[in-house]
């Protein structure tokens, strides 16, 4: 009975990733799957506020719609969740473990409910699957476990799509010959290769083409500091000058991206740019590294106790040395 409802009926999916924006990029592929696999189907998500806009112009989502904490958690959850009930969803995919996005899915009154057991609101779900880290399976892998029941592939590249009026042709006066996009932020300081090493780069890379600085605008200040000790032109610190589906369009071009292990990783994989990434306090074996048909991890080689230092590192260095920072950034 359920695999000829799943045939013969149109769906309604909701997906619901409300943590950071690289954890919103690792969910596409659970959308992408869906409409693989469901290509009539209707498929909705939730995002933080902020994050919407990295899912614009996706041609398997249906509708986006934003968690706005700002204008109040709970009459935001009470607003979502009268929204969602009215939709009568076939089934919500909840990617989130914390407790607000469980009280969504408990409430939304979908036909099934799935995500993972780490929910405090797991005992609600109908499918309800382990979430483990530290093991070396990728974020993807456990997201697209979610939806294995509907024969999900277990590992898809992450997605997102520029533009070609808007996104591709803001930056085509910067894709112009070899260049190299730095992105030396992180919201993490301790997942964030340290300043010094960001100037070494991009040193070394200044003789090999254009070197370009990107991020948000609270990282212009890092950012206009590299570029002045490296010698670069004023106008190659982009931070803050490129909203992200732009910054996305600047990446697919690069020769390489260099990246901590934060957002723009997951931005560079997702448009299956050459990249590298640098992992300091936390490790490649959490399950977050690039997805890049082109893509490298450096580390330090020094063997450290104190690392990994947690799964999203922290804002000092709790031993006060920071060796894992000591990377080779040689290129």
């Amino acid at each position: 009975m359920e695999r000829n409802y799943y045939l013969y009926s149109m769906q309604r999916f909701l997906v619901i990733q409300t943590a950071f924006l690289g954890d919103v990029i690792l969910a596409t592929p659970v959308i992408s799957e869906l409409k693989r696999l469901h290509p009539e189907a209707e498929i909705d998500v939730l995002v933080r506020k902020g994050n919407e806009t990295i899912l614009k112009n996706h041609p398997a989502i249906h509708e986006v719609f934003s968690f706005n904490k700002k204008q109040g958690k709970w009459k935001e959850m009470k607003r979502l969740i009268a929204v969602f009930r009215s939709k009568r969803y076939d089934e919500v995919i909840n990617l989130q473990r914390f407790g607000s996005s469980g009280i969504i899915t408990f409430l939304s009154k979908a036909r099934k409910k799935v995500g993972f057991d780490k929910n405090p609101f797991s005992f609600c779900y109908d499918i309800k699957i382990k979430h483990e880290i530290g093991k070396g399976k990728h974020e993807v892998e456990r997201n697209l476990e979610c939806i294995a029941h509907h024969g999900a592939k277990s590992l898809v590249r992450p997605e997102v799509f520029p533009s070609d009026e808007e996104d591709r042709a803001k930056v085509a006066t910067y894709t112009h010959g070899p260049f190299y996009t730095l992105a030396p932020a992180s919201v993490w300081f301790t997942k964030q290769l340290p300043e010094k090493k960001w100037i070494e780069l991009a040193n070394n890379l200044k003789k090999k083409g254009n070197v370009y600085l990107v991020g948000g605008p609270a990282d212009f200040e890092l950012c206009q500091r590299i570029l002045e000790a490296a010698g670069l032109p004023k106008e190659n610190n982009l931070a803050g000058k490129l909203n992200l589906l732009e910054s996305c369009a600047l990446f697919e071009k690069a020769a390489r991206c260099f990246v901590n292990d934060s957002g723009p990783l997951h931005m560079a994989t997702a448009v299956n740019a050459p990249v590298t990434a640098f992992f300091c306090a936390t490790v490649p074996r959490f399950g977050f590294g690039p997805l890049s048909d082109d893509s490298e991890i450096r580390e330090t080689t020094e063997a450290l106790i104190c690392r990994p230092c947690g799964l999203h590192g922290g804002k000092i260095c709790p031993e006060g040395h920071f060796k894992c920072g000591r990377i080779d950034v040689t290129v």
